[in-house]
């Protein structure tokens, strides 16, 4: 596998563990956060994974359209439509003043993107 691959999913799971911390913490959580940091695991494995199949990854943080590109390329990728949605949606919503995610919805974040990465790092490494 190639460095940059490499560098992608350190990142990827660098994100995956502040996700998990931040929703973990007794005091203060950061459930926003939490969103945002699941999403960006599972863009970064996705863009890992495209340019591992000789895809240059766009410049976007939809998870939806990264799919676009990447089932054509990977056959064995397919995730469920809602779940990477609902990543998105989180991510940005949370994001910005008007709402804020509650311990549930950081909750299912995290959850989703347990899923997705497990699946993610088997087509990255075979393992």
């Amino acid at each position: 596998m190639s460095e940059l691959i490499d560098e992608w999913i350190r990142k990827a799971d660098a994100d995956y563990a502040t996700a998990c911390r931040e929703l973990s913490a007794d005091e203060n959580a950061n459930f926003d956060a939490v969103c945002f940091h699941s999403q960006q695991c599972i863009e970064k494995l996705m863009k890992a994974l495209l340019i591992k199949n000789g895809i240059t990854p766009p410049k976007t943080h939809d998870l939806f359209q990264l799919n676009l590109l990447l089932s054509p390329a990977c056959k064995k990728w397919s995730p469920r439509h809602e779940d990477l949605r609902y990543l998105t949606r989180a991510s940005v919503d949370f994001r910005y003043p008007g709402e804020s995610a509650d311990k549930d919805e950081a909750a299912e974040a995290v959850e989703i993107c347990s899923k997705l990465q497990t699946v993610l790092h088997q087509l990255l490494t075979g393992k």
